[in-house]
């Protein structure tokens, strides 16, 4: 189970990451949101995470240029699209890219195959913003998902919810901001441990009291 913590802001929040066994982090390259991190601050903390560690860029919206920068500039490793990105724009990163789905009802599913890339994030549809919302959608339309390849499951999960979540989706991962935070854009850092431990211990069938 590949667990992403996403809306890191911080060096400290990044290296306790990685020290409680995160596969993932995740910056939000979105000016608009609370979780924005600037690209230089971005470039800091990835020359200061150990390896193997893979670093993801988050964008809702931007430019072939913008992405280009995140990948050669800034160091991330994958771009993520979670905004309503072009599929011919997005195709250009296809083997670098991770395309967000807001989930709205299994309909929703339809814009799956359009989008060519690493894995596809199902995400919690939210009138007001694209991502971050803390709410949960129904897990069994991300069941369905599975036909179209590697799906990252995200939306309102928590410490409480997340054993659940991967028992019954068994997802390629698991995707988390909100959930582990003491308010945006700053993590909880007993929450993160245990997030993580639980998340990697429910595909083993196995999961911790809580």
């Amino acid at each position: 189970m590949k667990v992403k913590i996403c809306g890191i802001t911080n060096l400290e929040d990044a290296l306790a990451a990685a020290e409680y066994g995160a596969d993932a982090v995740g910056f939000v390259f979105a000016p608009e949101s609370p979780r924005y991190v600037s690209p230089g601050t971005v470039r800091k903390i990835i020359s200061a995470l150990p390896p193997f560690v893979v670093t993801v860029g988050v964008f809702t919206t931007g430019s072939e240029r913008d992405f280009r920068s995140a990948l050669d500039e800034c160091g991330v490793d994958l771009i993520q699209f979670h905004g309503p990105t072009p599929p011919e724009v997005v195709h250009l990163f296809s083997n670098r890219a991770i395309k967000a789905i807001r989930v709205r009802d299994v309909e929703s599913l339809d814009e799956m195959s359009h989008y060519p890339v690493r894995a596809i994030l199902l995400d919690s549809y939210h009138e007001k913003t694209l991502g971050g919302s803390g709410v949960a959608f129904n897990w069994e339309i991300a069941k369905r998902a599975q036909k179209f390849g590697r799906i990252i499951l995200a939306g309102g999960l928590t410490l409480e919810n997340v054993a659940e979540a991967v028992a019954r989706v068994r997802p390629y991962g698991v995707d988390v901001s909100s959930g582990v935070e003491i308010k945006k854009g700053k993590k909880d850092f007993e929450k993160l441990k245990r997030f993580i431990h639980t998340a990697k211990e429910a595909e083993k069938g196995d999961h911790p009291s809580q």
